[in-house]
């Protein structure tokens, strides 16, 4: 039986068929997506300009190490705030993320990555996902990223995000960050995106040997950030100036 051609045909009334010409004045299917992928090209080259001048910034105030840099040239950050803020997502500032939190300036992000030291072979703890923004400049620095995050919603988003993206080295969770992940410890580096009055003991007892941890300590208002490093089973801290983030609410933390 001879099959009806694909193309499609005209109608009595000049308009087209399925599968035809679109009438004229009208946008067809392949135009239509021609243009949206333009437009799409466009956004994304704003982005991409607007993003390396944000990471010449952050290396103008310190941050040098050229692995660090290149991860924070690579995620697109537009991409982990909300649509209305994306204008606004390469600004050396923190932006509202939604539940009373926020995504990290980006000098943070790459100032607490570098204090990692990461090679690409270490296994991360993050305790706060808040956007997945830190979790995917990690994710581009280290071999595996475990993040915890205590508000489900969050959480969730963040996932879908770093799914989207083509994150295959990260974990997420639901979780009281201040306990750590013991199933999957001991972790080589550990990095905590919001403020404590101390140090949580079971996060220092998951760090390996050789293993360093980034975290601001001090007031819920303001904090001083803290490099703990366990040297030979010896606990050492320093600190390296201060800073301000949102509180880390858990067990060995503030209250909610």
């Amino acid at each position: 039986m001879a099959q009806r051609p694909c193309d499609g045909t005209a109608s009595r009334d000049g308009t087209a068929s399925r599968g035809g010409v679109a009438p004229r004045g009208q946008a067809g299917p392949q135009a239509m997506i021609d243009r949206a992928r333009g437009e799409s090209e466009r956004e994304d080259s704003r982005y991409a300009r607007e993003r390396e001048r944000m990471v010449e910034e952050i290396a103008a105030r310190g941050v040098t190490d050229p692995r660090v840099l290149a991860a924070l040239r690579r995620v697109p950050r537009h991409r982990f705030v909300q649509e209305a803020l994306r204008d606004r997502a390469y600004g050396d500032h923190p932006l509202p993320i939604g539940e009373e939190q926020t995504i990290s300036q980006p000098y943070i992000v790459g100032l607490m990555s570098s204090l990692l030291e990461l090679t690409g072979q270490e296994k991360v703890l993050e305790i706060g996902t808040g956007s997945g923004y830190q979790t995917a400049v990690l994710a581009e620095l280290a071999r595996r990223v475990c993040s915890i995050e205590r508000l489900p919603r969050l959480a969730e988003r963040a996932r879908a995000t770093l799914e989207g993206l083509g994150y295959d080295n990260v974990w997420v969770r639901v979780g009281n960050g201040t306990l750590g992940w013991p199933d999957q410890g001991p972790f080589d580096r550990i990095i905590v995106t919001a403020g404590g009055p101390a140090v949580p003991p079971p996060l220092v007892q998951q760090l390996a040997d050789g293993g360093r941890m980034a975290l601001p300590v001090g007031s819920a208002d303001n904090q001083v950030l803290t490099i703990v490093e366990n040297v030979g089973g010896e606990i050492r801290q320093r600190t390296h100036g201060e800073c301000k983030f949102v509180k880390l609410v858990g067990k060995y933390a503030w209250d909610a």
